[in-house]
């Protein structure tokens, strides 16, 4: 039954069941917290924006050190869990000074911040391991469905936010979300001891159960001495800019017209209940086809050719209507296929480059590239600038964004046939 809507080979299947079970919870379990997080961001007012991602930004300067220097000695299949508790025991404490209504405003703007910081680190963590477990041939296969599992985790979470909410408060939502992150390390566990085979051979009983060893700004060297992996940063450098900037001009044009705090969280939530139902549409049954179809390349310049028109059409009508819309397909697009494309760049690289140069790039150069978006956007708002003008601004970053996917994906074509077995 699975093969009639993926190409799963045999003994796959166990690897790919729980790949989908672990991203499926830990979306969920992100989700409940997301549309929390959107509307204490706008609460702590929207003007202060740029100093809230630059708070994330100097978080992640502490993150990213101690990740690499826990998976530098620790076994990854027990530091992936590891990492999950980590977190979830953060939630618990928010859990806490949520029910004691401990400084509201203060415990809001380090919600914001913290998940800013936690959605990268688990999402980043999940596609280290399933890169480290699967070959670029695998992935291009099965990771639109293992995405899958993700988008429908995100649709149950924005679900249950935006019918839920009301009835369960915000205390109960993140002691959920901190139960289905421990799910989450128990099926990391499970599918490290599952791996599938690789190139013919026979599959590994489980993860390699060795420390990568290194500093820990190894990730940082990584990126430096490697213009495949500077392309990546750069492509995630563009990416977020674009994301930034669309952001910026959604929240502003919400505040606006939203002034109740709840309609704007349930608002948030139904934005993201159109995005997993769009994108996990597209990944259960076309994500693969659409990666064949269109070559790694294509899949990874859809979202940057969407952005070009999508900013010009904010440029022309700088409604909320439009700047939501905007986001909804964008969104929905890089969830469904360009990054599951994007995690197939790091297939062909090092053990030590997919652990700690990707949590690098997925936390450090990502928000990093927030932050300093958010500042010029800040400066350029400061200026006069409206939203036609802002999202003008956002259209030479995507266009330079398509032509480095095409690069991207030649290079990896070239690394993976350097790397096959003869």
């Amino acid at each position: 039954m699975l093969g009639r809507v993926v190409d799963v080979r045999p003994g796959e299947v166990a690897a790919l069941a729980w790949a989908f079970a672990y991203f499926f919870t830990l979306l969920y379990g992100y989700y409940l917290l997301r549309p929390i997080r959107e509307e204490m961001g706008i609460r702590g007012d929207v003007s202060k924006l740029a100093w809230v991602f630059t708070g994330t930004f100097v978080a992640m300067l502490a993150a990213v050190p101690l990740y690499s220097a826990l998976v530098a000695r620790v076994p990854r299949r027990r530091a992936v869990p590891w990492v999950y508790r980590f977190f979830a025991l953060h939630l618990l404490i928010f859990w806490a000074l949520v029910r004691a209504d401990v400084a509201p405003a203060w415990v809001a703007r380090a919600f914001f911040v913290w998940v800013s910081v936690y959605n990268l680190f688990v999402v980043s963590v999940f596609w280290s391991l399933l890169a480290d477990l699967f070959t670029s041939a695998q992935g291009r296969r099965l990771f639109g469905f293992v995405a899958a599992g993700g988008s429908a985790g995100a649709l149950l979470g924005s679900a249950t936010v935006a019918w839920l909410a009301g009835r369960l408060g915000v205390a109960a939502l993140v002691l959920v979300s901190a139960a289905f992150l421990e799910v989450s390390a128990r099926c990391a566990a499970a599918l490290a001891r599952r791996a599938p085979p690789r190139d013919g051979r026979e599959g590994r009983a489980d993860a390699e159960d060795a420390a990568l060893g290194g500093s820990a700004w190894a990730g940082f060297a990584a990126v430096a001495r490697s213009r495949y992996l500077l392309g990546i940063a750069a492509q995630i450098v563009l990416f977020s800019v674009g994301s930034t900037f669309l952001y910026f001009n959604l929240a502003r044009s919400v505040a606006a017209a939203f002034p109740d705090p709840a309609s704007r969280a349930a608002l948030f939530a139904k934005v993201d209940l159109a995005v997993s139902l769009a994108a996990l549409a597209t990944q259960s049954l076309a994500t693969g086809r659409i990666v064949r179809r269109m070559g790694l390349g294509g899949a990874l310049a859809l979202v940057p050719v969407l952005s070009v028109a999508g900013f010009a059409l904010a440029a022309a009508a700088p409604t909320f209507l439009a700047l939501g819309a905007f986001q909804t397909a964008r969104r929905a697009v890089h969830f469904a296929v360009e990054r599951p494309a994007r995690e197939v760049l790091f297939t062909v690289v090092t053990p030590a480059e997919k652990y700690k140069a990707k949590s690098f790039l997925d936390t450090f150069v990502y928000r990093g590239a927030d932050a300093a978006a958010g500042w010029v956007h800040a400066g350029l708002a400061g200026l006069g600038l409206a939203l036609p003008a802002l999202s003008v601004a956002a259209v030479p970053f995507a266009a330079a964004s398509t032509a480095l996917a095409l690069w991207l994906a030649r290079r990896e074509r070239a690394l993976e046939a350097r790397e096959a077995p003869r």
